[in-house]
């Protein structure tokens, strides 16, 4: 199947989550209480649901989208990427949806992520149903048959039917020879780029990174060295 999709397309995307409060002192009832539940699967001794709350940002109840990066082949050698980032996190899915639907007008498109199927794709579809927002057609997959997802995932590809192991993006490119997106910040660090220093830019440029890196990679599957 991989065979049969041109690169030109394929959206790829990567996503930016954060906590929704900067600490939990200022998390509202009954999203603390709440928290503090769901944060009981997690704890380690000594830790407590303020000290794990830096990692809220995962879970899409808990944590917000700070930014959305897409690329795109525009040829097989030339790759163009553009972000959506603010502090308005409905703002940025809308203008993402806006961008979905426009690229994947006409010929069937596919969109891709690194361990997208388990969290870019259903995090960002249940924030915009948090929003109330209609989400594009190619991210609803409710009642549809697997066939009919058009949804890549570089993780999944990697696997070949072993479901075990879990291989980070920087490790894959790592093994491919692929240069490290991770040369600045890493994901665990976003929140606090967010909160602490404001820096949208650089989670921008940070995320756009992965997504040149994902398409790198998609490039190896589909045989180009």
């Amino acid at each position: 199947m991989l065979s049969s999709i041109k690169l030109t397309n394929i959206l790829f995307i990567d996503i930016e989550t954060v906590p929704q409060y900067s600490e939990f002192s200022l998390v509202p009832s009954p999203f603390k209480e709440l928290w503090e539940k769901k944060s009981t699967t997690l704890r380690i001794e000594g830790e407590t649901p303020a000290t794990l709350y830096p990692r809220a940002g995962i879970y899409a109840e808990f944590g917000k989208i700070v930014c959305i990066s897409c690329g795109f082949y525009f040829s097989q050698d030339e790759f163009r990427t553009f972000s959506f980032s603010g502090t308005d996190e409905k703002e940025i899915l809308v203008e993402f949806s806006k961008a979905v639907n426009s690229f994947c007008s006409g010929v069937e498109k596919q969109l891709c992520a690194h361990n997208g199927k388990e969290f870019d794709f259903p995090f960002i579809a249940r924030r915009m149903i948090i929003h109330g927002l209609k989400m594009p057609l190619i991210l609803n997959t409710a009642g549809r048959k697997p066939w009919e997802v058009n949804h890549l995932d570089t993780m999944e590809l990697w696997k070949f039917g072993d479901y075990k192991s879990y291989t980070s993006l920087v490790l894959l490119a790592a093994v491919l020879g692929i240069p490290t997106p991770k040369d600045d910040i890493d994901g665990s660090q976003v929140g606090e780029v967010y909160w602490k220093e404001q820096n949208l830019e650089r989670i921008s440029r940070y995320c756009e990174k992965d997504v040149r890196t994902i398409g790198e990679i998609m490039k190896r599957y589909k045989g180009f060295v």
